[in-house]
């Protein structure tokens, strides 16, 4: 008999006509090469192409940071070219109008929503359970973590050998997974960490009301077998979309690791 946690993420996949990415992995040729554009050209470049397949790589950089805002410009890339994308968001902090406004395609886009008011290393361990059936499944040019909310004390319990699992997993294949966080935590030998400064340009009042309006942030690549080095300006404007603000509006499949 299945895991419950394989049935939701079956049934939500099936929902969207998504559920030939449970077996199949991207068509030969369109993995762009061993890398996924991440769409901001002035990256990319110090990128060699954008982010490795097949690793663990990273965003860091403190809140406001623009660390969520450059994760969904790399998603809405992935979803241009038609690529399956996943986030695993831990927390239930993501915002759909957000989500939209940076040009993400809905109906490529997996969320899977963690519980809010869940202690916080249940809420990671469910989330880290959440990420390994989407890399296990196949298919998906991107897959992110978000652990901008963890405590930093939840996240030091993690046991380093966490991360180590991940990568053996995603060995191999053409999914590019990504942690976002405060700090480094678990980049793989042939993975990257993007450390931000700057921030994201929001329009309209401090609360679920308001839109995302743009990105200007200063990226520092740092790459352990030194493949790439350097730093990048990553500005973008996005458009101001007529889109319900609450995020529970049912246009993106998701999966609750409470089911």
């Amino acid at each position: 008999m299945p895991h419950p946690a394989v049935a939701v993420l079956e049934s939500a996949l099936r929902v969207r006509k998504l559920d030939r990415t449970l077996t199949t992995t991207l068509q030969p040729g369109k993995g762009e090469g061993l890398v996924a554009p991440t769409g901001a050209p002035m990256l990319d470049a110090v990128l060699s192409g954008g982010l490795p397949r097949g690793e663990l790589s990273e965003i860091a950089g403190l809140r406001s940071s623009g660390r969520t805002t450059l994760l969904l410009q790399v998603i809405a890339a992935a979803t241009r070219r038609g690529e399956i994308a996943a986030i695993v968001d831990t927390f239930d902090r993501l915002d759909l109008a957000s989500v939209v406004a940076a040009g993400i395609d809905l109906d490529r886009l997996l969320w899977i929503r963690g519980e809010a008011s869940s202690p916080a290393d249940r809420a990671l361990e469910r989330a880290l359970k959440a990420l390994n059936l989407v890399l296990q499944s196949g298919g998906f040019g991107i897959a992110a973590l978000d652990l901008t909310d963890a405590p930093p004390a939840a996240l030091n319990r993690l046991p380093f050998t966490t991360w180590m699992r991940v990568q053996r997993t995603i060995e191999g294949s053409e999914i590019a997974c990504l942690l976002v966080g405060p700090h480094p935590l678990a980049r793989s030998a042939g993975g990257l960490t993007l450390s931000l400064a700057g921030g994201s340009q929001w329009t309209g009042h401090a609360d679920r009301s308001r839109r995302l309006a743009g990105l200007d942030v200063t990226v520092r690549v740092v790459s352990p077998r030194r493949r790439v080095e350097g730093e990048a300006k990553v500005e973008a404007k996005f458009t101001d979309h007529e889109t319900p603000r609450h995020r529970d509006t049912p246009s993106v499949p998701r999966c609750s690791r409470d089911q």
